[in-house]
């Protein structure tokens, strides 16, 4: 109950405040769904060079793998300790860097093999990991995106992430889109367009014409962004969802056709 009712107030808080407020609100449209495995708690999930790989989280069940995209099937994983709370993942030159929850730790991989590299710390959560491919940005749960230096993960500098002026909280799975930063909205269908330069919301994504965002389990939420910079597509999916989705996004309600 205790975490229906939070559910309930994020929604009504940060949700409804899209609605209301001046940035636009585009709404989605399946072009291809694809089989995702219905176990992964997805954390981190990003497309490179024809694949997917995905992070997982969940003490004891909490890994990073290699997917293939046209069926699901996992090609590749590494388990994290079970102690520990997998979280975001990014790619950075032959790297896969991913954090941890609330354990201050994080881990380099081989991108081939899979294979735990370096083990580093940070202060404070870590929720998930992109890039512009000059820095990594990271999400920690508050309004705020810490801006990363790749080789040593020393912070340079945080963007602090409104709409209309307010906080937006919750900023969860993150992707780089053409300039943008988008960011899942944690317990929420929404995924924030993010102006870097500013931290201002530039736009909302609505996945609620997804099915799984209509399942009724408050875990299995929307988590999970993936662009394909040579085909330009889209990919979303979510925690435990069954499917993986390339989207089309819609005009913005009222906008001029």
């Amino acid at each position: 109950m205790r975490r229906f009712l939070a559910c309930i107030a994020a929604l009504t808080l940060v949700v409804a405040a899209p609605a209301l407020a001046s940035p636009p609100v585009s709404g989605v449209e399946i072009r291809h769904a694809y089989p995702h495995d219905p176990g992964a708690f997805t954390e981190g999930l990003f497309y490179l060079d024809g694949e997917l790989f995905e992070s997982t989280g969940m003490t004891g069940q909490s890994n990073v793998r290699r997917v293939r995209l046209s069926d699901g099937v996992v090609l590749q994983q590494t388990q994290l300790d079970p102690k520990l709370f997998g979280e975001g993942i990014v790619n950075w030159g032959d790297e896969i860097v991913s954090l941890t929850w609330q354990d201050h730790i994080g881990y380099r991989w081989d991108r081939r093999t899979l294979t735990r590299k370096k083990t580093f710390h940070y202060p404070g959560e870590g929720w998930a990991l992109t890039q512009d491919g000059k820095h990594l940005i990271m999400s920690d749960g508050t309004p705020e995106l810490r801006v990363l230096e790749p080789a040593t993960f020393k912070e340079l500098r945080r963007i602090r992430v409104t709409a209309d002026g307010q906080p937006v909280k919750n900023l969860n799975e993150l992707e780089w889109v053409k300039g943008e930063i988008l960011a899942n909205i944690w317990l929420t269908p929404m995924i924030a367009r993010i102006d870097p330069a500013t931290g201002h919301v530039k736009g909302w994504i609505d996945l609620s014409a997804l099915p799984e965002t209509r399942s009724g389990n408050s875990d299995a939420v929307a988590n999970g962004i993936a662009y394909d910079r040579a085909h330009d597509r889209l990919f979303v999916t979510g925690k435990y969802w069954p499917h993986l989705y390339e989207i089309h996004l819609t005009p913005p309600k009222g906008a001029k056709p």
